[in-house]
């Protein structure tokens, strides 16, 4: 990467190993309790089994979590922050959300907390959490959601506190980072009172070892110890880190109290049985709400420390307080403070100024700023042992024997200490195969050395079953995600290529040798037939369709996907594209280009006609459906207009004559098939012609089929909405799809926002709302296909009345009305907080974006997880494409 900036310089020496700057980051995840790893029940109950009420008391085993986290990337050490405003029955530690099971459309957090700025080395982080100035309404939470329906909206925290946040009664909380040098950390914490009144603050700087002493392995346990006066801090020699101080300065107070405990299960409040020590993990919650000074450790030792300090703030008032936390003894550790966080900030301004392109309106460079500040806020150290977990640990109580067979049994392979790119670091705290694909490509924009290592790290044999199956996520790594790995390895390459103007070769022949495996375990396990029309399950559309396509079908029989055999044909052309790129230096890869040419043809010609009937097309309707394979050989379409048919659009890619000549031999194979194969590719399209530039396209859809898809795409009673394209056409809202069988009645209704159904926990929709990773997708097909038909290929826009448009306009056009969900309109209001005017005008809320997990089908209103600057940071890819 060009060296133009301090912060790209510093990318450069960590990606050549001259300096470790990644080591310390945004690691430490948002929600620890609820998840997999953390479970031990015999009827794999995770929520249940480890409660938010338990996180304050109980030691994690595998990952620490925390309110503006940081660590080393084996999470040694963490920082985190602590808040109490003298209302709250809890210290606010760690943010709160409802389970799978108590909200009324699945998992939620409760809070509201922005990432506000990060650079990729984490050389500079900002993130706000507004903190309420009075009692936080965990119990109203839970019973109202609980008490709603799926039909109801979700009872939110400013439901809830309308009152206190109408008169701004909350504390702006302002948690940053800045790095000194590699190893010496600097943070600042600043707390301001937007209410209207004096309201006191307690805030808790924290730092604390993960627990990896507690589980029988023989580990001793670390501990901090105090600094002599003058100086208020602690120190440690740690084993694999060595000495570290951590010192704490803040406004005018000299001398603030230390708290030391130890990050130990509180087992007398858990289960009743008496505790080693008194000095347990939630001592801290004890001492600072119910007053017990017995609970703090007097000789002021312990794996786990806070500082304590507290003010009554006057209105519109802040406080600040500094840390610093280094590897060397710092005499006057504050001297140069605001000055290192000065020039760290200028830098990262530098950094984005260098990146973003100069036409990019103000607004539209705080939106990508903020998309890229999520993804980098969304690291997560993740540590996952199958083995370890399903044989338990020797101080622990030994596993129930259902494991055995249980959740996860058959990947005993999988060994995860890493830092990965979550989906969302409360609501996904753990990675999942397709969204890491999609988090790549903006990512490779500011960082591409750390997007190539995630995409190489899933490859990896620590990660990829023996068999060649990706990991799905921690829930169920046998599920079965869309095959969008190759798509992402080929994309990032080229967009570092671009940035760098140097080929990475090494990076695609290392992916390219582990996705033959994968591409073998598909065709081995998802082609039930042998006939290259595949299956897959729910490919993650979760309930996109009118059975859940994971589970055995109620008529018998198999579904034949068009999702599912689409996506096979994108993933032949992504390894078709990347074994052609190889093949110019080296010839040997001509050969495998060949099989995946043939491959692609086969699977293209069995979606549009498969032995001997009409395959998954529909010439009537002009557009492709799954189908039920049944026993007796019978076929039954099932004719929903949704994104399953939508996705063959998908699978297109440009061969380009110049390069053709340089691979003789792939191209006389090329043309002998074309030759003697005639019968397999009349439903293809136009592979014997090249247009006027000498370039052959290979696609699923041909001139006809594509035009016939697109009227239907493009029509606003149909998929387009002002925001995107709907996941479901929305005519089915008054003439929803209705499947019979056995006098039970099978329904699919247009539904824009959360679902009402409870398939996949109920905390997703594929049924009307908007989703990012399908729509940035057909954005990409689009001017793949303007790239070959230039202006000879004119449609609608909108359909069936619209003005005729080229297909790159029609790219242009979807991606601005993506990019206008997070813009301010002509009265200052950005349509992902819907009616919500209190965000709209708030000055202290306005420009704060969330990227939700997907959008309203018709309104463009946020729902789902609302930190998913996973895939919906795919904004920031298409604001820096903007023409």
């Amino acid at each position: 990467m060009p060296q133009k900036t301090a912060e790209h310089r510093r990318l450069a020496d960590s990606e050549a190993r001259k300096a470790d700057w990644k080591n310390w980051g945004p690691y430490v995840s948002e929600r620890a309790w609820g998840t997999v790893r953390e479970d031990y029940s015999e009827n794999g109950t995770a929520w249940e089994y480890f409660p938010h009420d338990h996180a304050r008391s109980r030691a994690y085993r595998w990952n620490e979590d925390g309110l503006g986290g940081f660590c080393n990337r084996f999470q040694n050490i963490c920082l985190g922050v602590a808040l109490w405003n003298e209302q709250d029955p809890i210290l606010k530690e760690r943010l709160f959300g409802l389970t799978g099971n108590e909200g009324n459309h699945g998992e939620d957090v409760k809070e509201y907390y922005f990432y506000l700025d990060a650079t990729p080395t984490h050389s500079y982080m900002k993130m706000l959490y507004k903190y309420p100035q009075v009692a936080y309404p965990y119990a109203e939470l839970v019973a109202e959601n609980g008490r709603r329906s799926r039909h109801e909206p979700e009872f939110e925290l400013i439901d809830a506190l309308a009152e206190a946040f109408a008169a701004n009664r909350y504390f702006d909380v302002f948690i940053e980072y800045a790095k000194a040098d590699e190893e010496d950390i600097l943070c600042r914490i600043t707390a301001v009172n937007r209410g209207p009144d004096p309201a006191p603050i307690h805030i808790l700087p924290h730092i604390w070892f993960r627990n990896t002493w507690s589980w029988g392995y023989g580990r001793s346990r670390p501990t901090f110890r105090s600094l002599p006066p003058p100086q208020t801090g602690i120190h440690t020699h740690h084993r694999h880190l060595g000495p570290r101080w951590w010192y704490i300065n803040t406004d005018g107070w000299h001398n603030i109290p230390l708290l030391f405990t130890e990050n130990e299960s509180n087992r007398e409040r858990l289960w009743g049985v008496p505790n080693e020590t008194p000095y347990v993990k939630d001592s801290f919650h004890e001492y600072i709400i119910n007053g017990r000074s017995d609970r703090i450790n007097p000789a002021q030792t312990g794996s786990k420390v806070a500082a304590h300090y507290q003010v009554t703030l006057p209105p519109g008032q802040q406080t600040t307080i500094q840390i610093r936390f280094t590897n060397t003894p710092q005499d006057t550790p504050f001297a140069e403070f605001d000055t290192i966080f000065s020039q760290r900030q200028h830098e990262a301004d530098e950094f984005y100024a260098a990146i973003q392109p100069p036409h990019l309106t103000p607004d539209e460079r705080a939106i990508q700023r903020q998309a890229f500040a999520g993804l980098m806020w969304s690291k997560q150290f993740y540590h996952y042992s199958v083995e370890l977990w399903l044989k338990g640990d020797p101080a622990g109580p030994p596993p129930p024997a259902t494991r055995q067979n249980g959740r996860n049994h058959d990947w005993t392979h999988l060994y995860n200490l890493d830092v990965l790119s979550m989906p969302d670091k409360w609501e996904y705290p753990w990675y999942a195969a397709w969204d890491l694909a999609f988090h790549t490509l903006p990512i490779a924009l500011i960082d591409p050395e750390w997007a190539k290592r995630q995409l190489i790290l899933l490859l990896r044999e620590w990660y990829m079953h023996p068999n060649g199956q990706l990991p799905a996520y921690e829930w169920a790594f046998s599920d079965v995600n869309p095959p969008v790995h190759a798509w992402a390895c080929w994309q990032v390459y080229q967009i570092t290529r671009e940035l760098t103007g140097q080929a990475d070769t090494l990076f695609l022949e290392r992916v390219f040798h582990k996705l033959l495996l994968n591409f073998t375990w598909w065709v081995n396990r998802k082609d039930a037939d042998g006939n290259n029309v595949f299956q897959g399950g729910f490919l993650g559309l979760d309930n996109i369709g009118v059975f859940d396509r994971s589970a055995p079908l109620p008529t018998g029989g198999h579904m034949e996907q068009a999702d599912g055999t689409a996506w096979m044909g994108m993933y032949c052309l992504n390894m078709l594209a990347m074994a052609l790129e190889l093949a110019r230096s080296k010839p040997a890869y001509e050969d495998v280009a060949t099989k995946f040419f043939e491959h692609f043809i086969y699977i293209a010609n069995a979606i549009n006609n498969t032995c001997g009937h009409t395959g998954l097309w529909d010439e009537e309707d002009g557009f492709y459906y799954d189908q039920i394979h049944l026993p007796d050989g019978r076929f039954i379409p099932l004719k929903i207009h949704s994104f399953v048919g939508l996705i063959p659009l998908f699978a297109a890619e440009i061969l380009d004559t110049n390069l053709l000549e340089q691979l003789p031999r792939f191209r006389r194979r090329m043309e002998w098939f074309l030759r003697y194969r005639p019968q397999l590719v009349t439903n293809v399209a136009p592979l014997v012609e090249m247009d006027q530039n000498g370039r052959i396209l290979l696609s699923i859809v041909d001139q006809h089929k594509l035009t016939r898809v697109l009227q239907r795409m493009l029509d606003p009673q149909q998929f387009l909405s002002n925001y995107g394209l709907r996941s479901l056409s929305k005519e089915h809202e008054t003439t929803p799809f209705v499947f019979y069988l056995n006098g039970q009645q099978f329904q699919v209704r247009y539904e824009p926002a959360e679902s009402t159904t409870g398939l996949f926990g109920g905390n997703s929709n594929w049924r009307g709302p908007i989703w990012f990773p399908v729509n940035y997708l057909m954005v990409e097909s689009l001017r793949t296909y303007h790239r070959y038909y230039g202006n000879t290929l004119r449609v609608n826009l909108p359909a069936p009345n619209g003005r005729s448009v080229t297909l790159a306009e029609v790219a242009n056009d979807i991606s601005q009305r993506l990019i206008h969900i997070f813009q301010q309109d002509e009265t200052g209001k950005r349509p992902f907080h819907g009616n919500a005017s209190y965000f709209h005008t708030n000055p202290h809320w306005r420009d704060h974006i969330l990227f939700y997990e997907y959008f309203h089908g018709d309104n463009g209103t946020g729902i789902g997880a609302n930190h998913q600057t996973g895939w919906t940071a795919l904004i920031a890819k298409l604001i820096q494409e903007r023409p």
